[in-house]
């Protein structure tokens, strides 16, 4: 007698997983949770499930899921300066922008921006990581000062000063942003436009 014929599709073989984007999502959970130092590659295999030799299948090192997140937090916040420049001629619309931007990839980006803000300079890649961000620092605090120049913000304030001040505010939001929660993203970078703008507006 024959079998009647099923249309469900056939199971299908081979280890079940994570594909690449989802190892490196756990793994830099793990890394915020536990710190980077104290993770081992046993730790991640044991969230994952999967084993040492399953997790080298995706990345050849524990320090090159590091470098992957944190190149993805860098990558983003540097395209925001760089749309920024291309698209304002007045340092004043860059710097708005720039603000709106950076507030966007954080809580886009919140797992790799929160590992990005907390590397100290231990190894190659932190060590890299810390170059970009100083560059980064260094590329807006320059753009404050010409915003200075121009007369939106006061000079009677460091330009670097007024840089880490922004950046404080903004960076802050990774202890208590929660992708989700009843805080709007592009409200919340509207707020702190205008939180920290007002206070350093020249009068």
């Amino acid at each position: 007698m024959a079998q009647p014929r099923s249309d469900a599709p056939a199971p299908k073989r081979g280890r079940p997983g994570y594909d690449r984007e989802q190892v490196l999502a756990v793994a830099v959970k793990v890394f915020n949770e536990q710190g980077y130092d104290a993770t081992s590659v046993a730790d991640l295999s044991a969230t994952l499930g999967l084993t040492k030799s399953a997790l080298y299948h995706h990345f050849e090192s524990k320090s090159a899921i590091l470098e992957l997140a944190l190149n993805d937090a860098l990558d983003a916040l540097e395209a925001v300066v760089d749309d920024a420049t291309a698209r304002h001629p007045l340092a004043s619309d860059r710097l708005r922008s720039i603000i709106r931007g950076a507030v966007h990839v954080l809580t886009e980006k919140l797992p790799s921006v929160t590992l990005l803000l907390r590397v100290r300079g231990n190894g190659d890649v932190e060590t890299s990581a810390l170059v970009r961000r100083r560059a980064f620092d260094q590329r807006v605090t320059a753009i404050v000062t010409e915003a200075q120049a121009e007369g939106l913000i006061r000079d009677d304030v460091d330009a670097a000063v007024a840089t880490r001040l922004i950046f404080g505010m903004i960076n802050s939001v990774v202890e208590w942003y929660r992708p989700g929660g009843p805080v709007d993203p592009d409200e919340l970078g509207e707020d702190i436009l205008r939180v920290s703008l007002d206070g350093l507006q020249s009068r």
